[in-house]
């Protein structure tokens, strides 16, 4: 082969590999993963020389004669693609997948692979809702509350905020609507505890994407992704906050006076071991519907946060452990779980880590600090803010520590010493 059809080949190589990196990036792949996936992909091709840096919007490629650098927006999460190309990056490694026309054919598949229907993405909103509504101690009539307010509120997500208006724009009114409707349906008598349904109904809109991404880039050292992403997830959070501020302010306007709301109590009718853990399963598989993880694995996303909340209850009701301590365990729980699934069954642990550690989001600590700051009550919103920030970095170290000890290397050991 002459110089110039190697070069030619070898560009064809490099436009393949910043495909798949650009597939992975847009769906809410991990910075490390991204690097990998492509270098793999390029060297078992043949190309040695080569070098990719990627950041959260952004892939810069350079290999021989070949530059490229390509501006990724932030979008939405479809971890489906995702696990297809890290399978296509199995198939390249593993001699299954040398042919350069298959490996452009597939990418041209997966990259064409739409969402989940409507239809499952609005009935996982809903049954997500009504759940959390239970894991964070409502009762029944507020679970029904919340399952109508996350159904209509992805109706709205669905057609119009995703497609004609901005990040900040339909998160901000996503959460107006979310809270309007929970108070709507507080005045007209269902549901008792209008705090757990308007926190069950806002939960679709958490940012967990980029929150749990940001946290595993910070790991792996890669400190302007990981940063990036964790302000992209504040900026969410905040968002949300202000919509939840413009329902509560709208509804004093209207009525006259602000709606005085109680500290979160557990209802007696849901707060047994049994109702929690199924509902921890059953919110946890409906949110992986949301993220678009395949099919296959919503039973195995279910388990994840199931067992992590199951933990945190027995801790917290058996134990004197301290709350932040409890939400360390608890996640490391989930994020070991998660990446023995990720080995098992042959796929990223972030398809199964950022759907395990929903039941543990600080979802409670942003509502109660955004009603004290609309109550004009300062210092409890600086309470619950601080809360919220503990219980953050205690998921974010709960992450790490299991990243820190390499529990994918050390499963993976463990793992193939059993099957020998």
């Amino acid at each position: 082969m002459d110089t110039e059809n190697i070069t030619d080949n070898n560009r064809r190589i490099m436009d393949l590999a910043n495909e798949a990196g650009t597939i992975l990036l847009e769906n809410g792949d991990e910075i490390s993963r991204v690097e990998g996936t492509m270098k793999r992909i390029v060297e078992h091709c043949g190309v040695k020389d080569d070098d990719f840096f990627v950041l959260s919007n952004g892939i810069m490629a350079t290999g021989g004669n070949y530059a490229r650098t390509k501006f990724i927006p932030i979008q939405g999460t479809c971890l489906e693609k995702v696990v297809e190309v890290n399978q296509l990056s199995r198939d390249v490694v593993e001699g299954r997948c040398e042919n350069l026309d298959e490996i452009e054919s597939r990418l041209k598949r997966i990259r064409k692979m739409k969402s989940k229907p409507a239809i499952e993405q609005i009935v996982g909103s809903a049954v997500g809702s009504a759940t959390f509504c239970i894991v964070f101690g409502g009762g029944l009539f507020d679970s029904i509350a919340a399952f109508i307010a996350g159904l209509l509120l992805w109706v709205f997500m669905y057609f119009v905020g995703f497609r004609y208006l901005s990040r900040i724009m339909s998160n901000m009114i996503g959460g107006a609507i979310a809270s309007g409707l929970c108070m709507l349906m507080y005045k007209f008598g269902l549901g008792t505890h209008l705090s757990n349904m308007i926190i069950g109904a806002i939960i679709p809109l958490i940012p967990g994407v980029p929150f749990t991404n940001g946290i595993r880039d910070l790991a792996s050292e890669n400190y302007i992704a990981g940063t990036t992403r964790l302000l992209d997830a504040m900026l969410t959070f905040f968002c949300i906050a202000l919509g939840v501020a413009v329902a509560f302010m709208a509804d004093a306007g209207i009525f006259g006076q602000m709606q005085q709301l109680h500290d979160l109590t557990a209802d007696p009718e849901t707060s047994s071991i049994a109702i929690q853990l199924f509902a921890a399963f059953a919110g946890t598989t409906a949110f992986s519907v949301l993220f678009g993880v395949p099919r296959r694995f919503y039973v195995f996303c279910g388990i994840a946060g199931m067992l992590g909340w199951m933990l945190y209850l027995l801790l917290a009701r058996y134990t004197a452990v301290p709350m932040t301590v409890n939400v360390f365990l608890s996640t490391a729980l989930v994020t070991f779980v998660s990446t023995m699934f990720s080995i098992l069954r042959k796929c990223p642990v972030t398809v199964f880590l950022i759907c395990g550690i929903f039941p543990l989001v600080p979802g409670a600590g942003l509502f109660w600090t955004t009603y004290n700051i609309v109550s004009n009550d300062i210092f409890a919103a600086l309470n619950y803010g601080l809360v919220a920030v503990k219980v953050t970095v205690a998921i974010a170290f709960g992450i790490l520590i299991i990243n820190e000890l390499h529990g994918h290397t050390i499963l993976k050991r463990v793992l193939a010493g059993k099957k020998k």
